[in-house]
């Protein structure tokens, strides 16, 4: 039976990836480590075009050189169409202050940063891939709970299974994920991080480029 995998590039990122040496990420190898009894079709990556901050100007390079490699992956389809909203805020500081109880807590102007479309992008892909018959298993690599009607229409409407492996650890998995999933990986051990990372030189149409020397 055929499987096609849906990653979710920012959660996987920053639940399992981010503070570690293990960015430069063979998602097709981990795919097939984290899934030994599956068929794999196709793999989906999908992910927001990252803001380059004072702090971290090369953040957008890294990220295109990542995006390069990952298309050279024969079963990885990437898409890279959303965005990020950068917009200031007036939230509650934490811990929540009541100076008044009369009054709304203590709040302070921040920046907010929103990723925008990826988890309509990846429920459209879903339910567009279980619409045409495009596989039989699908399997979800994310903790976003936004995800869940998507799941549970393919699940009850269309008969199919669908799993979720969680990339976050294993106490921050989402419960609503956990009850409308077919079944689902607690989270991603870091040894599958290391035993599946890139080659340090790749070669495309445009000639030689290597991992990031940061990561």
């Amino acid at each position: 039976m055929s499987t096609n995998v849906y990653i979710d590039g920012f959660n996987l990122y920053n639940g399992a990836v981010r503070n570690t040496p293990f960015k430069w990420l063979d998602i097709s190898a981990m795919c097939k480590m984290l899934l030994p009894r599956h068929t794999i079709n196709r793999i989906k990556y999908f992910t927001a075009r990252v803001i380059g901050f004072p702090h971290d100007p090369d953040a957008p390079q890294r990220q295109d050189i990542y995006i390069r490699a990952l298309r050279l992956l024969p079963t990885v389809d990437v898409s890279a169409d959303a965005w990020f909203s950068s917009y200031p805020v007036n939230l509650p500081v934490y811990p929540v202050r009541y100076p008044d109880p009369t009054r709304p807590p203590v709040r302070q102007r921040v920046v907010k940063n929103e990723e925008k479309r990826t988890d309509v992008n990846i429920a459209t892909a879903m339910l567009l891939d279980c619409f045409v018959n495009d596989c039989d298993i699908f399997v979800v690599i994310s903790n976003d709970s936004d995800l869940i009607a998507a799941i549970e229409t393919i699940r009850n409407h269309f008969g199919k299974e669908v799993g979720v492996i969680n990339p976050h650890p294993p106490g921050g998995m989402s419960g609503h994920l956990k009850k409308v999933a077919s079944w689902h990986m607690r989270t991603i051990n870091k040894t599958v991080l290391q035993r599946c990372q890139l080659p340090n030189a790749l070669t495309d149409s445009k000639g030689v480029f290597s991992k990031p020397p940061s990561w």
